[in-house]
């Protein structure tokens, strides 16, 4: 079995730092942000020179691309009616894509954002065509477009099996090779799926989301919840430090749906401001990697 473990590293220094600081880590795979998530990104392009020394880190610590995650930034709301938010929001998902094209890495992940109308179907069909904005204005490259479940706080779409297949079913089929999803584990428990109600939990929330869609999940977040089950609270914790415990994650990483993708940690980091230049690995991030390799049968 394969399994490629990796985290959300800090970029300090850029994001060749942060996969320098995953190499260091263990890490087979890599999440990253391209830009300032806290901004629409609609407008910034990515610079050759960040390019080459990012595939520069990726081969020095031996990281496929196929493994690395670029997240979309937070404030994408691709969801929402107000078609100047969602304009931007098109437009920001689209050069999300262009920018982890250039990279040649293997996916980004976005949050759907909100309905804020209610208009529950609508909104699947205003995410999809946020999609096929994007897959159409960067129509080469192999790097996927692919959703991620939310927490479900207020009116936050796509926190269920059937709002995530809805979205993709509106997605043409000659694009859906290049779209999909993959499952956060605290924004599955935060939204309602009990990963520990019996030794079979995960595996029925992996069935329910693959017959929902009609395909398995594309990446993993593994994340504890400080928040209780249902609570809708986006709070990450350490693995075995929240109210989701060690078990359940033994179980999804024996499930081979977890094979051969990422399998990525955003969970809490020791050293939020490492120099620019230090590689060293987050103790943290060491103690999780140990936590999961542990977990391997």
């Amino acid at each position: 079995m394969t399994h490629y473990f990796g985290a959300h590293t800090i970029d300090t220094g850029g994001i060749h730092m942060a996969a320098r600081r995953a190499g260091a880590s263990g890490m087979k795979a890599l999440q990253i942000f391209t830009t300032i998530p806290k901004f629409y990104g609609d407008k910034s392009s990515i610079k050759p020179e960040r390019v080459d020394r990012f595939k520069a880190a990726l081969a020095d610590t031996k990281i496929d691309p196929r493994f690395v995650v670029a997240h979309g930034a937070y404030v994408l709301n691709t969801a929402t009616p107000d078609e100047e938010k969602s304009a931007r929001a098109r437009g920001g998902l689209a050069k999300e894509l262009e920018r982890s094209t250039a990279l040649g890495i293997g996916q980004i992940c976005f949050h759907p954002g909100a309905a804020t109308d209610d208009d529950r179907e609508a909104a699947a069909e205003r995410v999809a065509l946020a999609i096929v904005y994007a897959l159409e204005a960067v129509p080469h490259g192999d790097t996927r477009v692919l959703v991620e479940n939310t927490a479900g706080a207020g009116r936050t779409f796509a926190k269920t099996a059937a709002e995530v297949a809805a979205i993709l079913r509106h997605v043409p089929k000659k694009l859906r090779p290049r779209t999909g999803y993959g499952l956060d584990t605290c924004h599955l428990f935060a939204s309602g799926y009990d990963l520990n109600a019996s030794e079979h939990a995960v595996t029925r929330v992996l069935d329910d989301f693959e017959e929902a869609t009609g395909e398995a999940p594309s990446f993993f977040h593994l994340n504890d919840s400080e928040g209780t089950l249902g609570s809708n609270k986006d709070r990450h914790m350490l693995i075995g430090d929240g109210l989701i415990g060690v078990d359940p994650f033994r179980r999804l990483i024996a499930d081979k749906r977890s094979q051969n993708i990422p399998l990525i940690l955003e969970t809490p980091q020791l050293n939020y401001e490492p120099a620019e230049d230090d590689e060293t690995p987050d103790p943290y991030d060491i103690q999780m990697m140990v936590l999961l390799e542990s977990l391997v049968a």
